[in-house]
């Protein structure tokens, strides 16, 4: 790239583009056969802090025949200026333009990057859809979260991997060692393999009324049901991940301590289709927190997990992290804590550290919605559990709840105003901070039927809470409504969709994700001038017999697991954690997978 140095004065943040970053791996070229460029299709900065890119990142440069590069979402001032001097988009590390790759894989792990994914191709100068691209063009490939329902992007994507990608991608890479070179033969062979999705191979029927009718495979080997890849046993963690140049939006260590979640909570994607749990051993997660410090800097670290305050040796371990690292001023972070008395405890461990945060999640103001998304704890519970960590001093709150919950009515919000004011006055002077978030009804969950709230139906609500917390003085946020229906609508959305996100974008829509540069209007326009209707996918109930357009991916968990789960919903019955020993039959013991409480309570 020769003319970096003279556009890099003409932009913000510079060093967003520069790579050469501490850890970073640069490849010779020429005499590497095999190059992949890995995407995340947000700024840097957010980019920086996603942690599947490392772990593929590290995977992929293992392979001596094999480079790895990563690219980000240029933002708007250094797209203006890749547009007027015509200069493809590059990759951090060579500055080699995209489209000389053999492979660009995206990390789609939300739903309102999709714009961003076309505008990196169209930077790229390499066509949107996946039908126009011919042999001479990349593979475009793409995994995460958001490939659970890969029906909205699936005509811009070449292959889908489904689930955990960390033995897929050497698979993968086996099949494109054989076939390069003929891209048709290529899809052909990898669709073979287990979680691989190509949407070329398969047909969409709709009924009359919008709803799918069928999904079929149209060449032999394409399977009926695509199931989802999962890592038995953890490798071990990345602890020589990338060190960005300007501060990220996570600027700290973080190692994944456990994989998975079974607490069961009935509006959680993650805690369906990352089932089952798998712990890292503690002397792993040790090792690495010191590799860490030693190859990043780093002097805080983030155990991370869906629920950490589960893993099964959590206080053992940090009073070995604290012991070990007592003197480099060692800050350990615990997200994703439950309120119980383990909790409390593990705070009593942390090392000597400024003051902290921490962040829990009730969810619902009031016992009775708490039971209906199972997430049963009383009143009473959350209380003395926060008093209890509010007195051992230096701490901060913020607490995150759900708004559009199913049977919610007006009296859960002022529930919640409730709950917080007694939270407030527990004692102590604290910093409280209270995020609200709006149900996605997302696929794979037992909510994947329910119908999203209205705008109409939010904004009372929303009000009940600005003028309630308000009168506590305490700090919140809350969503734009009209983004959550967009964001429900290409969560639940089907194959017709890509024709809305395609105009979109030709509209202008990008970074979607940020306030600041979400248009409603051009959505709406997007969605009219397709003949489609943003309310069809994010704000109608779907009926239990109704074909959902992710029905062909199969995550583990049964649909008849998930009906269950929906009935019990709306009856406010608990469904327990199968780790304490009793197997609900989920459906991932026939898949003689690692659930211990699965594989002893059932035959297989």
């Amino acid at each position: 790239m020769k003319n970096l140095d003279s556009i890099l004065n003409q932009v913000s943040k510079p060093a967003r583009y520069t790579g050469g970053e501490w850890n970073s791996v640069a490849k010779k070229w020429d005499p590497t056969p095999i190059r992949i460029a890995l995407c995340y299709p947000e700024a840097y900065e957010i980019g920086m802090s996603n942690m599947a890119l490392p772990i593929l990142y590290e995977i992929l440069n293992s392979q001596p025949d094999v480079l790895a590069e990563r690219v980000y979402a240029p933002w708007i001032d250094m797209e203006a200026v890749l547009r007027k001097q015509n200069i493809p988009l590059f990759s951090l590390e060579s500055k080699h333009p995209l489209k000389e790759f053999d492979i660009i894989g995206f990390s789609l792990g939300y739903e309102l990057t999709y714009t961003n994914v076309l505008n990196i191709l169209d930077l790229a100068q390499i066509p949107l859809f996946s039908s126009q691209r011919e042999h001479s063009h990349p593979l475009v490939i793409a995994g995460g979260s958001c490939a659970f329902n890969p029906e909205p992007m699936a005509d811009f994507i070449d292959l889908f991997a489904i689930g955990e990608g960390e033995e897929i991608i050497l698979e993968l890479l086996e099949v494109f060692r054989g076939y390069r070179g003929n891209k048709a033969e290529l899809l052909r062979q990898a669709v073979k393999l287990d979680g691989i999705y190509v949407p070329s191979f398969y047909q969409v029927n709709y009924r009359k009324n919008g709803t799918v009718n069928s999904i079929i495979p149209q060449i032999p080997g394409a399977k009926p049901k695509i199931q989802r890849r999962i890592v038995t046993k953890l490798p071990p963690p990345v602890t020589k991940p990338v060190v960005p140049y300007i501060e990220a939006v996570h600027d700290h260590g973080s190692i994944e301590i456990q994989r998975g979640c079974t607490q069961g909570c009935r509006f959680c994607q993650a805690g369906m289709i990352y089932r089952p749990v798998r712990e890292r051993p503690q002397e792993e997660i040790i090792d690495a927190v010191g590799k860490l410090s030693k190859y990043c800097g780093y002097n805080e670290v983030s155990l991370l997990s869906l629920s950490t305050g589960d893993y099964s040796a959590i206080e053992e371990l940090v009073a070995k992290l604290s012991h070990r690292y007592c003197g480099d001023n060692l800050i350990l972070s615990l997200p994703s804590l439950r309120l119980n008395t383990a909790a409390v405890k593990l705070i009593d461990l942390l090392p000597s550290q400024h003051r902290i945060t921490l962040t829990f999640a009730p969810e619902a103001g009031s016992e009775r919605l708490r039971r209906v998304i199972n997430k049963s704890i009383s009143e009473d519970t959350i209380l003395e559990m926060l008093a209890a960590a509010l007195d051992r001093g230096g701490m901060n709150l913020k607490l995150y709840f759900m708004v559009g919950l199913p049977s919610e009515t007006t009296d859960d919000m002022h529930s919640i105003v409730e709950l917080v004011a007694k939270i407030r006055h527990l004692g102590r002077k604290f910093k409280l901070r209270i995020s609200i978030s709006t149900l996605i009804p997302k696929p794979h969950t037992p909510c994947q039927w329910l119908a999203q709230e209205t705008e109409e139906q939010l904004l009372p609500k929303y009000g009940i809470l600005k003028q309630g917390l308000r009168r506590e003085q305490v700090q919140f946020s809350w969503p734009e409504p009209k983004a959550s229906q967009i964001e429900a609508a290409l969560s639940r959305g089907d194959r017709r969709l890509a024709r809305v996100i395609h105009h979109a974008w030709q509209l202008g829509c990008k970074f979607d994700a940020l306030s600041e540069h979400f248009d409603y209007q051009r959505w709406l326009n997007a969605f009219e001038e397709c003949g489609l209707e943003p309310s069809f996918y994010a704000n109608r109930e779907r009926g239990l017999d109704e074909m959902l357009p992710w029905e062909h991916i199969d995550v583990g968990v049964t649909p008849e697991f998930l009906k269950r789960e929906y009935h019990n919903l709306w009856q406010e019955r608990e469904t327990s954690d199968c780790r304490q020993g009793k197997c609900h039959a989920c459906g991932l013991q026939r898949w003689q997978v690692s659930c211990q409480s699965a594989l002893d309570s059932l035959p297989l």
